[in-house]
């Protein structure tokens, strides 16, 4: 087919709007293109955001779960004032008290201040500050099993935690004393802080 000049009129308006139509038919494509790519990172960061609050939804459930585990136990702590401030007059009150029952000849004991403690071994203590108050203890003894009924009365009559640390033991020098054994040991009364306390 040939084409003269004379139809190039009849056809300039139809290749116009064909033209038209093209560049019409390619931004089309080329704003189309764009708005799936814009849907696909708003559908990446809603993803994110989901996984985000699953997550953190987990989270708070596993901590309701610890919640009702730990519950009983850290009722157990209160009550035996192991969490809060050190109770220096009551260890010392049950201390006297045991040695009204006379558990041992005689004893002499200190109590340092409260210092911030480091356990032996790493040990997560979550939200709480571990303390200790250092104790150290002198005693008068007829045998060894004194000693042993003195730290069970101690540590079933007094509320607390008291750890013992080291115990030396040795003959009386005095023959003629009632004492057979004197005994020197170490320890210290272990309490729990919450962090966000001041």
């Amino acid at each position: 087919m040939i084409f003269s000049r004379a139809d190039f009129s009849h056809l300039k308006w139809s290749l116009l709007i064909f033209s038209s139509m093209l560049c019409a038919s390619s931004a089309a494509i080329v704003v189309s293109k764009n708005s799936v790519v814009r849907a696909q990172r708003e559908q990446q960061a809603a993803q994110r955001q989901l996984n985000t609050a699953r997550r953190q939804l987990a989270s708070a459930n596993e901590d309701r779960e610890n919640m009702k585990a730990y519950t009983f136990e850290y009722g157990g702590l209160l009550k035996r004032n192991i969490i809060g401030d050190d109770q220096r007059l009551d260890w010392i009150e049950g201390l006297e008290k045991i040695r009204q029952q006379h558990r041992v000849l005689d004893f002499k004991y200190s109590i340092a201040p409260q210092r911030p403690y480091t356990p032996p071994s790493a040990l997560s203590s979550g939200n709480f500050k571990l303390n200790m108050s250092d104790m150290s203890l002198q005693f008068d003894l007829l045998h060894e099993e004194q000693l042993m009924a003195f730290f069970d009365t101690l540590r079933s009559d007094i509320n607390g935690w008291f750890i013992l640390d080291h115990c030396a033991m040795e003959r009386s020098a005095a023959p003629d004393a009632s004492a057979q054994l004197k005994a020197v040991c170490s320890g210290g009364w272990l309490t729990l802080k919450s962090k966000s306390e001041k």
